[in-house]
């Protein structure tokens, strides 16, 4: 499985998706990139997943005939978000392709 993490999505969140191999968008060179166009150079280097904190990422596109699977943090705080990491493996686990899914963090 390849999962891309999107601008904000916290770095050491990394560590805890294994077996997966995942990247950033930093890393790929993708950092400029808008969301229509990081969605589809994203699926077409065969992105399974992609992680982002963009909240709004939803309104602003039509997700309905994407192949790549997407789920949203609702925090950019690490500290937060590692403690719903067991939330966050369960989320890319059953993510069916394409699918899309928000993952709850309290504030």
């Amino acid at each position: 499985m390849k999962i891309l993490f999107d601008q904000g999505t916290p770095v050491p969140l990394r560590r805890h998706l294994h077996p997966g191999r995942v990247d950033t968008a930093a890393e790929m060179g993708w950092s400029e990139l808008g969301n229509g166009e990081l969605l589809a150079v994203a699926e077409e280097a065969g992105f399974d997943i992609l992680i982002t904190t963009d909240q709004n990422l939803r309104y602003q596109q039509n997700l309905a005939q994407r192949k790549i699977g997407i789920i949203v943090l609702m925090s950019t705080s690490w500290p937060r978000i590692q403690q719903k990491v067991l939330d966050v493996i369960a989320a890319v686990n059953d993510l069916p392709q394409g699918g899309y899914v928000e993952v709850r963090i309290e504030r």
